[in-house]
């Protein structure tokens, strides 16, 4: 037990401290060192668990580094995974938020910037290419992926696209092979109220968890601002970005603790530093009340994750026991491959503007591809690349 929570707090002290991109990036990341290189395990195995992620409040990628060390090392190992990949961001967020009080600004990183985001557009896509092979199993599982694509590029909410190509393609898949025994539906009644279960007790725990002590040393309470965001994890749905509307409807307009000008600096902050963006809570605890209101956001707006993945464990692995929940989780695994591609599509419309960000792209997806570097490697040569090619 020892070796195997060593290794998880070096895996994702690694992964954490390279994981720039957002949360496609760090599914894709985490999928490579755990399924392709350490097998820890199945492909099948993996895709279910993003899928299942999928479906419950919190940053998704940091869900799935909590269940991946529960698989591995008990719930044990659900704590290490989980705040060795979060520790990186912290601390790095942590500094920034100093340097900010002191100078008043953020720091120039755009160069390194402009070269790492096409370099994780290749890992993403990399990724999804193996997804792909694994999930995409009939023709109405790519249709129904190509459905699940278009509806959110037209701004389908996630968390609807997601449930909606996860029920619809239960019922076609089902239909399609004409069959419907009674044992089957009573196994997917019973999935469907043990998730809602899971999801109600989830909701119920989190909320008498909301205790600190202390003031904020520039006058926000420290039980306020842990229970603020406390309150944003434990109903956060999709990727990190949601966490852009919460933080400015909550902290800019109904209590006045920041400025617009102090959430978008936050916000870019947690873009620039590497690990979940929800480290951005980090920095506006220490913007709000130094030292110990960044630990207090860190700890709220994170806390329910790690509750979440305890109440989904036994959930996932009986997914597949009933054929009705297993064409289920097949159709909600194509629907979340379908909204990484999305997003892949929105941050390359965004990040492919200029001729060195399609050379960096192109060369790290070739070399994600057909030699399999690894990504640490790809950021690496895309953050160089990027400083330099903002010398031409």
């Amino acid at each position: 037990m020892p070796q195997r929570l060593f290794e998880l707090l070096t895996l994702f002290l690694k992964l954490g401290l390279i994981g720039f991109g957002g949360p496609a990036t760090h599914i894709a990341t985490i999928e490579e060192e755990v399924v392709t290189r350490r097998q820890w395990m199945t492909p099948q195995h993996y895709l279910d668990l993003v899928g299942a992620t999928n479906l419950i409040p919190g940053p998704n990628s940091t869900e799935i580094a909590i269940y991946v060390g529960f698989v591995r090392a008990g719930y044990p190992g659900l704590v290490v995974a989980g705040v060795g990949f979060i520790f990186p961001a912290v601390v790095i967020t942590t500094a920034f938020a100093m340097a900010y009080l002191r100078f008043g600004s953020i720091p120039n990183v755009a160069p390194f910037l402009d070269g790492i985001k096409p370099a994780v557009l290749a890992v993403i896509f990399a990724a999804m290419l193996r997804f792909g092979q694994k999930a995409v199993k009939s023709w109405r599982l790519a249709l129904l992926g190509l459905l699940v694509a278009l509806y959110s590029m037209l701004g389908l909410n996630e968390v609807i696209a997601l449930l909606s190509g996860g029920f619809i393609g239960m019922i076609w898949l089902r239909a399609s092979d004409g069959k419907s025994h009674n044992g089957e539906k009573t196994g997917a009644a019973v999935g469907s109220l043990a998730l809602v279960s899971t999801l109600k007790s989830a909701k119920a725990w989190a909320g008498p968890l909301a205790v600190a002590v202390g003031g904020g040393i520039v006058g926000v309470p420290l039980w306020k601002l842990g229970l603020f965001f406390l309150k944003v994890g434990s109903v956060m749905y999709g990727t990190g970005y949601v966490l852009v509307a919460f933080l400015e409807g909550g902290l800019v307009h109904d209590y006045g603790w920041l400025t617009q000008k102090q959430l978008l600096d936050a916000i870019a902050i947690g873009q620039f530093t590497p690990g979940p963006l929800l480290s951005t809570a980090t920095f506006i605890g220490y913007l709000l009340s130094g030292f110990p209101g960044a630990v207090i956001a860190t700890i709220g707006i994170f806390l329910p994750s790690f509750l979440f993945v305890a109440l989904l464990n036994p959930l996932v692995p009986r997914l597949r026991n009933s054929v009705w929940t297993s064409v289920f989780m097949d159709a909600v695994n194509v629907s979340a491959i379908a909204l990484m591609a999305t997003v892949t599509i929105k941050l390359g419309c965004a990040t492919l503007t200029r001729w060195p960000a399609w050379i960096i792209a192109g060369a790290a997806s070739v070399a994600a591809v057909r030699w399999k570097v690894n990504a640490p490697w790809l950021v690496l040569a895309g953050a160089i690349l990027g400083w330099l090619f903002a010398w031409v």
